[in-house]
């Protein structure tokens, strides 16, 4: 089974997954852009995640060889995230150890990623918007009837695509605040 879900929170992430596993579908491959496959399964497993900075091979594979030593699967992650997805069948040793520090990163990692990606758009918005008015047809408010009215919802289409990196801003905006909400909620206890 494929599933796509994108997310921005490693808690929510997290815990779509463990549905999955509740549900008795085992997640097998995690990739690019938010696409997970699962496996049905008769048994029952816990994931967890864990975020890391980018590791050199020798620091991943004795990192991978900490938490298979305690019984967890490494399951193969988007390798630009730095979020580690490990998997095991359920029973009483359910943690995994992600310090404070480690979450911490993660968001303040987002909070960069959502500020340089809404600059950029913001000048991208800019430049595509600097000299134009909302519709830019020539002779479209000259228009009668239902030429006018074709014409209209024709350019407003038009319209939406060029507010689109308008909407994108407003999006990162909104994830950097989240971010930085649970980074600061982290440094403060």
């Amino acid at each position: 089974m494929k599933k796509f879900k994108i997310s921005f929170d490693i808690e929510k992430e997290e815990q779509w997954l463990n549905e999955q596993l509740q549900k008795g579908y085992r997640c097998t491959n995690i990739g690019e852009l938010g696409r997970y496959i699962f496996e049905k399964t008769d048994k029952r497993y816990v994931m967890r995640l864990d975020y890391q900075e980018h590791l050199s091979k020798k620091k991943l594979e004795d990192y991978k060889g900490i938490y298979e030593d305690f019984g967890w699967t490494y399951i193969n992650g988007p390798w630009l995230a730095g979020i580690r997805y490990w998997q095991k069948e359920d029973d009483d040793q359910n943690e995994i150890f992600s310090d404070r520090q480690s979450k911490s990163n993660y968001y303040k990692r987002l909070m960069g990623h959502s500020f340089g990606g809404g600059l950029l758009l913001f000048f991208f918005y800019y430049m595509i918007n600097k000299d134009s008015g909302i519709y830019l047809a020539d002779g479209l408010w000259s228009m009668e009837g239902a030429l006018f009215w074709k014409a209209f919802l024709f350019e407003t289409l038009f319209v939406i695509l060029r507010f689109l990196p308008f909407l994108m801003v407003v999006f990162c905006g909104c994830s950097y605040y989240k971010a930085y909400r649970k980074y600061s909620a982290l440094k403060e206890n």
